[in-house]
């Protein structure tokens, strides 16, 4: 009899301890899902930003929490490339920022040319020796050729794709400084147009304004910040009476108009003025009130900076957002510098950034290609 109550105490006590043992298992795994559930949200970003587009949605369906930040961080588009290029030979380096990366390809096809703008994933060259003006696909080697003209000063641009049947190739440069000549050409034609327009306001044509399409017109920013708008529809040219973006004392140093960006974004124009020892600022043009505005936040969008041309991008890895970068890569080549909007600094820190002093002809912002397993990755 004391055996069996023995027993049944044993026994009693065993079932104890299995249940302590379930009850601290349920405990342990609770405080692990509370310990996941509470982590820092900058730090929840920066995993879940490392994850492909299939593991990312599935991560959004643990928690209300983590699907916002899931979705914040998503990656529908691809960041453009940096393509350097080469003061020797035809090897030209392209710059991954999303994944720090160098690749390398030849391109023998573009041996005496002058890249002068690009967009829609094609080049606009200019080869000084023969006048020859033509576009080219880096990465399909696709070659159009234009009419043969002679620039000299003036920046040039494109309004879509070569392929497009709207296509129309753009560049203004001033007679005097109340007189300018729009030259205008297309895929298939065989003589360039040009006509002289006069201005109610001086406008000088440099290598320093900034060309941009926006909304079917031609938004061409002077040195001095004045806004030159062509219309090929109704071949018009105009200079709009709208006061220059205001820059800060400090700004008024050596080249600083070289230090001077234009991008578009969904119809709306930005300009980004920098200085060596300032941060950048921002405008965006009010159509409306027709006055510049300083942004204060990007509101997620990132500009891609260059001389010959700037881009904008939505929908990039959360750490790339509501930032500038820049054409300039640092670091051995495995950081490009940015600012964030959103900590008012740039990266990486104590860097020089005198953007006048940088040759314009060395780098611009390229469309991705789809496959990169014909290029060569530089460790």
């Amino acid at each position: 009899m004391a055996g069996r109550k023995r027993r049944r105490v044993k026994l009693l006590t065993v079932t104890y301890e299995d249940d302590t043992r379930i009850s601290e298992k349920g405990n342990t795994e609770q405080e692990e899902e509370e310990a996941w559930s509470f982590l820092p949200i900058e730090l929840l970003e920066f995993i879940i930003s490392q994850l492909t587009l299939k593991d990312n949605i599935r991560t959004s369906a643990v928690c209300k929490t983590w699907s916002a930040v899931a979705l914040s961080v998503r990656v529908v588009n691809k960041p453009p490339w940096l393509m350097y290029f080469p003061k020797l030979g035809n090897r030209f380096e392209f710059y991954d920022p999303s994944k720090r990366k160098t690749y390398s390809l030849e391109l023998p096809e573009l041996h005496g040319c002058r890249i002068s703008y690009n967009k829609d994933g094609w080049l606009l060259l200019y080869k000084p020796r023969t006048q020859r003006v033509l576009f080219f696909n880096p990465f399909t080697r696709e070659m159009i050729k234009l009419p043969r003209f002679e620039m000299t000063y003036q920046t040039i641009a494109f309004s879509n794709s070569p392929k497009s049947p709207n296509c129309i190739v753009f560049t203004v440069k001033h007679v005097t400084p109340t007189v300018v000549a729009v030259s205008t050409c297309y895929p298939g034609a065989t003589v360039w147009t040009t006509v002289n327009y006069h201005n109610r306001l001086p406008f000088v044509s440099s290598v320093w304004n900034k060309l941009v399409f926006c909304n079917g017109l031609f938004y061409c920013l002077s040195l001095t910040g004045w806004l030159g708008v062509y219309d090929p529809n109704e071949l018009t040219w105009t200079i709009r009476v709208i006061p220059p973006p205001r820059c800060p004392d400090s700004f008024f140093v050596k080249n600083w108009w070289k230090g001077k960006f234009m991008a578009e974004h969904q119809g709306e124009l930005f300009v980004i003025y920098t200085c060596y020892s300032e941060n950048p600022i921002i405008y965006k043009l009010d159509q409306v009130n027709k006055e510049w505005i300083e942004m204060k936040t990007l509101e997620g969008v990132t500009l891609f900076a260059s001389f010959l041309s700037s881009h904008a991008r939505t929908n990039l890895p959360g750490m790339m957002r509501n930032s500038v970068y820049f054409s300039k890569v640092r670091f051995y080549g495995k950081r490009c510098v940015s600012y964030s909007l959103d900590q008012h600094r740039y990266y990486p820190r104590k860097q020089c950034h005198d953007w006048g002093e940088q040759d314009p002809f060395e780098s611009i912002w390229v469309e991705p290609p789809e496959d990169v397993s014909t290029f060569n990755w530089e460790d």
